[in-house]
């Protein structure tokens, strides 16, 4: 009996020990800075996401891939992935560029739900990704916002 109390309490010691070993890291800041039109295919519209990271930790932070789904209005409207890998220094940040595709069926999907009065200005989205690090450095991360659609230029007399 006393054997099994010592063993598991090493158990218990261990694994408490193993927890140290994993970086206790603040999330990643993430915002979309731009949006730039691609070349198309037949029946898809395809755009390279632009997002700002900021590493607020005190270790760099290795990638080696880039996933990214975007939800606007509620919908799903586009994803894209990219094997881009690098090194986010501590205390640092990064421009990240990534195509992502939206189906002529997610275009559909967005301009049936919107009423006849809602333009795509002011449009709540949601960004959800993650910057692959491995099998325990993987971040995940959301940005969320209104989509701002530059208006015209005002006329100056």
């Amino acid at each position: 009996m006393r054997r099994l109390l010592a063993l598991s309490l090493s158990l218990l010691l261990l694994s408490l020990s193993a927890c140290a070993l994993f970086p206790n890291r603040d999330p990643l800041n993430i915002n979309v800075v731009g949006i730039e039109p691609l070349q198309s295919q037949d029946l898809e519209v395809r755009f390279a996401i632009k997002i700002r990271v900021q590493n607020p930790n005190e270790t760099a932070i290795d990638y080696n891939g880039v996933a990214l789904d975007l939800e606007v209005n509620g919908q799903p409207l586009a994803s894209g992935v990219s094997d881009q890998s690098g090194t986010i220094p501590r205390f640092s940040e990064t421009v990240l560029t990534v195509p992502v595709s939206v189906s002529a069926f997610s275009v559909l999907r967005q301009t049936l739900g919107l009423s006849q009065t809602q333009t795509l200005d002011n449009l709540p989205y949601v960004l959800r990704g993650k910057l692959a690090g491995g099998l325990f450095g993987t971040m995940r991360f959301v940005d969320t916002g209104k989509l701002r659609l530059p208006g015209p230029s005002a006329a100056t007399w």
